[in-house]
């Protein structure tokens, strides 16, 4: 009896083990790709589009020329309903051969590299589409164009398997020699919840490409155009080699099962970013490692070693900057300057920087005035790769330094009266995000003392300027209340004395207005 109510008990409690796809995880689990519910996944699959399809122009070297539309399909514009979204660019295209697997399957892209790009994860896009599927059960559409013949693609994502299921392809003659990428898709969503921040999108884009015509078409037929100031775009992003301090016992265990290399010394000088001869005859006297090992003969042991020494090894020179892709001053000041028109514009590009082997540059600019929103704060614009970042604000390392670090009485910046607006962009191989949906990067310590330093060389130049429109403004009632007064009491005092020709004023007014100037 004890036997047999044993094996009753075994077979209530068995536990089944299951495997399951990457694409069957997100499709279980999207609200951690920003996919939570239908007004996030609105604005969370036109951000991706647009942000892949500015990627491919880049890369191409083209300004962008981005085109949105949002259709109404199924239900009506106040409830969660059925929409049609079209992205289209005139970027790189895609190679026929890797369409269905970069919108078909789930973690496939050309982002695993490291060099800046704004996509992290090869994931976004190809989320929206899943997303999609699952709430609509309809395919995605796809023309694409290296510049040679047309492809086009009608496609489903075998979310069991991870695989694209191709329902239709097709080539045709590019007579045009169009090169770029459209893309058409149906999903549940709400747009009119989801509106403030899609339009926010845009608008916070257009100051981070200000090289960039978006044009963006709502259910409504509203049409949005933010036009390009300029056609001077920032210099591509470079790919390098993992730097020794970025390197984990993992990727060093993969570079040495994946090289060539018959001795340690060519594995560190050919692997390695910025490792010379002479730095690797160092570190590696430093590891207590020979020069001529192979390094295919290192135990697991010594693999772990290798990689801790490199991270305490010294010498090794900081990462060069090659790998990323700055705004630049003049750039980031013409996108600043084209939305929101400021009085006062100063912008500042720190020096390259690094946080455990991976570069980044941090850039800063403040504006006052013009079409600065007026909130009885500072406003905060946040940007990562040139990406907008608009949810989760008070939990960013750019929040905490500017409203908790920063004294802005010392800049002579009155909270609640002057419209200030502090932009902060950070560009890095590897952006220290605190979560997969990319809304706001963690507090590293050397990010957060680049960028406290960053705003505090504006907010200088801001408090010069202030000091300046202060003295001018108190100057310019002084000189109001001397007009307004002066003729007045010249002309009473004619009155009194009895004469009939009031004293010429206009000598004494030249002088005020004179030494106002001068002030």
């Amino acid at each position: 009896m004890g036997g047999s109510k044993r094996v009753e008990s075994e077979q209530l409690f068995a536990e089944e083990f299951l495997e399951i796809s990457v694409a069957d995880f997100f499709y279980r689990n999207r609200e951690i790709a920003g996919f939570s519910n239908p007004t996030r996944a609105m604005y969370s699959a036109i951000r991706e589009l647009v942000e892949n399809s500015l990627d491919a122009c880049e890369l191409y070297g083209a300004p962008p020329d981005i085109y949105t539309r949002v259709t109404l399909v199924e239900g009506a514009l106040d409830t969660p309903s059925i929409y049609e979204i079209k992205i289209a660019d005139n970027g790189s295209g895609m190679p026929p051969q890797h369409i269905p697997y970069a919108l078909g399957q789930v973690l496939y892209g050309s982002k695993y590299k490291l060099r800046q790009t704004r996509g992290t994860f090869g994931l976004g896009g190809t989320m929206a589409i899943l997303y999609g599927q699952i709430t609509t059960n309809r395919p995605v559409r796809i023309l694409s164009s290296t510049g040679d013949d047309i492809w086009e693609y009608e496609l489903m994502i075998d979310i069991q398997r991870n695989k694209p299921i191709v329902l239709d392809e097709r080539v045709r003659k590019n007579g045009d020699g169009w090169r770029g990428t459209v893309i058409e898709f149906t999903l549940e969503g709400d747009y009119p919840r989801a509106m403030p921040k899609v339009l926010e999108y845009f608008r916070q884009t257009a100051i981070v490409a200000p090289y960039a015509n978006i044009t963006f078409v709502d259910p409504r037929g509203r049409l949005f155009r933010f036009e390009r100031a300029t056609t001077a775009m920032p210099q591509p992003a470079r790919e390098i080699l993992p730097h020794p301090y970025g390197v984990d016992v993992e990727t060093l265990r993969r570079i040495i099962s994946a090289t060539k290399c018959r001795d340690m010394l060519s594995l560190m000088t050919t692997h390695f970013h910025r490792v010379g001869e002479k730095t690797a005859r160092k570190f590696l006297e430093y590891a207590g490692i020979s020069p001529d090992r192979d390094p295919k003969t290192l135990s697991q042991d010594e693999i772990v070693a290798l990689t801790s020494s490199m991270k305490s090894f010294e010498v090794f020179l900081p990462p060069d900057p090659s790998c990323l892709s700055p705004l630049g001053e003049e750039l980031l000041r013409a996108g600043i300057e084209k939305e929101l028109s400021p009085e006062f514009v100063a912008v500042k590009a720190r020096r390259p920087s690094s946080y455990s082997g991976h570069p980044f540059i941090v850039e800063v600019g403040i504006a006052y005035g013009g079409s600065v929103p007026k909130t009885g704060s500072i406003v905060l614009y946040r940007f990562a790769n040139r990406i907008p970042l608009l949810y989760d604000e008070t939990s960013d390392v750019s929040w905490k330094v500017v409203y908790n670090m920063i004294n802005w009485r010392h800049y002579k910046v009155r909270i609640g009266e002057d419209p200030v607006a502090v932009i902060v962009h950070i560009c890095s191989t590897k952006i220290p995000y605190k979560t997969v949906g990319k809304e706001f990067i963690a507090d590293i310590p050397e990010v957060e003392h680049e960028i406290l330093n960053g705003v505090r060389e504006v907010a200088r130049k801001l408090s010069m300027f202030l000091s300046r429109k202060r003295v001018i403004e108190r100057e310019q009632r002084r000189l109001d209340i001397f007009s307004k007064y002066l003729p007045k009491i010249a002309r009473f005092a004619t009155e009194l004395s009895g004469k009939k020709k009031p004293p010429n004023v206009e000598p004494l007014l030249r002088s005020v207005r004179k030494y106002g100037a001068e002030e």
